[in-house]
């Protein structure tokens, strides 16, 4: 028994209320449950009740045992001095407060209904390996299953604005800097993304600003901080962009020593650092003020022109500098900008709005829904479980439901998990 499903029982008032009585037998009417509480103090503010003809109001303490009061040393913090009701499983002892009355107390197990706690038990003892509810998450409703995706796809948003806005704060507010950081790890894809990123924290962004007229310039900046110059390579092109680093590398003190190295095993070649060092100094160069027309853009096709660029010439028959390959343009796919507008475009434009105290949630479903859903295993298996993501907005969502709700086991805060709870046969 967990004490999440007795709050469960008491928000949602999921027991028979009908003739409800404390310990000592005085009869309890519920008018408020209160506000459920997800800090330190009482689990429930502000409840109101009638207890025996008199009203009350005030915080609803829940424990699995009346002895918990104490356990918890509830009975020396002022915070529960105005808790007007104990609510528990098993009652093995009296609670008193400070003037020693004693706090009336309900035994939740005589009033919830047997089909509710076979559910519980059900769900939280399954012997399936990948999620509780997966031999009866087809059965929920389909309205609830997408309203709750759409909530939790926000909710995962809410994550990474809060992660843009401490960058934005380590880049003294400059949103310039704080998409070139972003861009640089999404550019990294999964293997490289860190590299990618402490890449781009190994300089001052205004170094970029600098050099992005001259692209030869930012592919010796990016390479050279990489640490892919530092070779004995034969060639015009890389003997230029390695005098050209160690002329910037004087000129602007850059270190690379924090840089984490590249990898290109298990890539396959045009995902290889240098084929995406050489587009990101591409977009950069094209785009100067790339932050202002990210943000001024107001459809997909949009994105997709800004970030339809191409490595320099060099790069059309390499993959590394070594060696020479088939001729080949590599500029950016559709597939890779979708992943830069899932990961890095559209929670850039929701964190912008939110510090502008602007609201653009429906042109965020919008862009979101007209993107394909994302392949991987987390969304495979809730295709299988009758889970289908109909577009990058569900993907998104089902990747925060089961990191954040179904791996925690945290089934009582999702609407999913509430649905099963109240299914008939589980």
């Amino acid at each position: 028994m967990q004490e999440d499903f007795l709050q469960y029982l008491w928000k949602h008032k999921k027991l028979n209320t009908s003739n409800l009585q404390t310990t000592n037998g005085e009869q309890v009417t519920i008018s408020n449950v209160g506000t459920h509480n997800h800090n330190a103090g009482p689990d429930f503010f502000n409840g109101q009740l009638t207890i025996a003809n008199q009203l009350w109001a005030g915080n609803i303490e829940i424990h699995i045992k009346s002895s918990d009061w104490y356990v918890h040393n509830h009975e020396v913090d002022p915070n529960y001095d105005n808790v007007i009701l104990h609510v528990v499983w098993e009652h093995d002892t009296e609670v008193f407060r400070k003037d020693n009355t004693q706090i009336p107390t309900i035994v939740l197990k005589d009033y919830v209904s047997k089909t509710a706690l076979h559910n519980y038990h059900k769900l939280f003892n399954s012997k399936q390996t990948w999620i509780n509810c997966d031999h009866r998450i087809g059965a929920v409703s389909p309205f609830t299953v997408t309203n709750w995706l759409e909530r939790l796809f926000f909710e995962r948003l809410e994550r990474k604005a809060k992660e843009m806005e401490e960058i934005l704060d380590q880049s003294n507010n400059d949103w310039e800097a704080v998409l070139f950081k972003l861009l640089a790890k999404n550019f990294g894809l999964k293997i490289n993304g860190d590299s990618f990123l402490s890449l781009a924290n190994s300089f001052d962004f205004s170094v970029v600003r600098k050099q992005q007229s001259n692209l030869q310039s930012l592919e010796a900046l990016f390479f050279g901080q990489a640490n892919l110059l530092a070779g004995d390579v034969q060639g015009g092109y890389y003997q230029t962009l390695q005098k050209d680093y160690g002329f910037l590398k004087q000129k602007f003190s850059l270190d690379n020593s924090s840089v984490i190295p590249f990898q290109f095993f298990r890539l396959r070649p045009p995902n290889f650092p240098t084929i995406r060092l050489s587009q990101l100094a591409m977009v950069y160069h094209v785009h100067h003020n790339l932050f202002s027309k990210v943000i001024a853009s107001k459809s997909i096709a949009d994105i997709y022109n800004i970030f339809s660029v191409s490595t320099t010439v060099f790069w059309e028959t390499h993959y590394t500098f070594e060696k020479e390959s088939k001729a080949n343009k590599k500029q950016i796919t559709k597939a890779f900008i979708d992943l830069l507008l899932i990961n890095t475009i559209i929670p850039l434009k929701f964190c912008y709005a939110k510090q502008q105290g602007k609201s653009i949630e429906a042109d965020i479903v919008k862009l979101m829904t007209q993107l394909k859903p994302e392949k991987n295993s987390i969304v495979d298996k809730f295709k299988t479980l009758k889970v289908v993501s109909e577009s990058a907005l569900q993907s998104q969502a089902v990747l925060q439901l089961k990191n954040n709700y179904c791996d925690k086991n945290r089934c009582l805060k999702c609407a999913i998990g509430n649905s099963v709870l109240t299914q008939k046969e589980v």
